[in-house]
């Protein structure tokens, strides 16, 4: 007994050496978001008191379109997601896309719900204050489960929608996952993630969101990591994690008669290309386009093809 306790003792010791040298090597402090505002806002930036939140959102293209794009980006994104889309798309539509509570310039709810209902609640205060009745909703990853969630229950308010690389639906395979989303929904590490965040880790989660990990640049790596420890983001994710991510809503989405355009990149490793496939199953008004060598997110890795699908799709009458 008094050798196993020993035993014990000395894994424990080890175990808190090895926090220390982790805390001391990787501990990142919060970047004020005063900071990042500098940096990262131009022109087009805004911001929108919203539900205890200063909203950071664009508005860009046509003002006179009266049924607008509404872009909405997945877990631990932003805005940024759709610049090369955005440019695309703007030169005939009116493109409206904001950081999400608990990600990037908007930073954490001061309510710590990050449900999916709470999401939409969001989504819609937003659009009525921008005083917009009708849109095309456009969703990735996390966006796309609010955007399908969204037309469910205001259905009056979607003109038509795009799911891209969407959640909602489970895999029947539970698929490899981006490293990071997997260390922060460890319980013994949810924590030291608040304060220990490898830059590395980040990085290897950007290139796991890619089917062709050379076009991840410089910038965005930092860009991303940069959104990561603004001041409250990493609890804000860590709670957005706690939340059952797994639920399968095959039996919601169903329900849905909107006209839908759902796209896939071939090559996800967070949300199959067989999910694609059930998407477009159980939504009786869509059509499918995959993307053959892209991953997670599509608008970055391939905007061209992407803002074609979604052209030609919105141009159907």
């Amino acid at each position: 007994m008094n050798r196993f306790f020993k035993y014990t003792i000395r894994i424990i010791f080890i175990a808190l050496v090895i926090v220390a040298i982790a805390a001391i090597t990787y501990y990142q402090k919060d970047i004020q978001v005063n900071t990042l505002v500098k940096k990262y806002c131009n022109k087009d930036s805004r911001f929108m008191p919203l539900m205890g939140m200063q909203v950071h959102y664009r508005d860009e293209g046509n003002q006179l379109d009266s049924i607008p794009i509404v872009l909405i980006h997945g877990t631990a994104s932003s805005l940024f997601t759709w610049d090369s889309t955005t440019s695309l798309l703007k030169e005939k539509k009116r493109v409206i896309r904001f950081d999400l509570p608990a990600f990037a310039l908007t930073g954490p709810n001061p309510e710590k719900d990050y449900s999916i209902a709470y999401y939409c609640k969001f989504v819609d205060s937003f659009l009525i204050h921008l005083k917009i009745n009708q849109c095309i909703l456009i969703g990735n990853s996390l966006g796309g489960s609010i955007a399908w969630e969204y037309t469910l229950l205001h259905p009056e308010k979607v003109a038509k929608m795009v799911l891209v690389d969407a959640g909602g639906i489970l895999p029947s395979v539970q698929p490899k996952g981006a490293i990071g989303f997997k260390i922060a929904q460890m319980p013994i590490l949810r924590n030291l993630v608040k304060y220990i965040t490898p830059k590395a880790l980040v990085i290897k989660s950007l290139h796991e969101a890619y089917g062709d990990q050379s076009k991840v640049k410089d910038w965005q790596e930092n860009r991303y990591f940069d959104m990561l420890i603004r001041e409250g983001n990493r609890e804000a994710l860590i709670d957005r994690l706690k939340y059952n991510l797994l639920l399968d809503e095959t039996v919601k989405i169903k329900q849905i008669k909107k006209s839908t355009l759902i796209i896939w990149g071939d090559k996800d490793q967070l949300i199959p290309v067989e999910n694609a496939y059930k998407f477009n199953k159980a939504i009786v008004n869509s059509e499918l386009e995959i993307l053959k060598g892209v991953g997670h997110v599509p608008m970055e890795e391939s905007p061209t093809a992407f803002v074609n699908s979604v052209n030609l799709f919105i141009d159907k009458k």
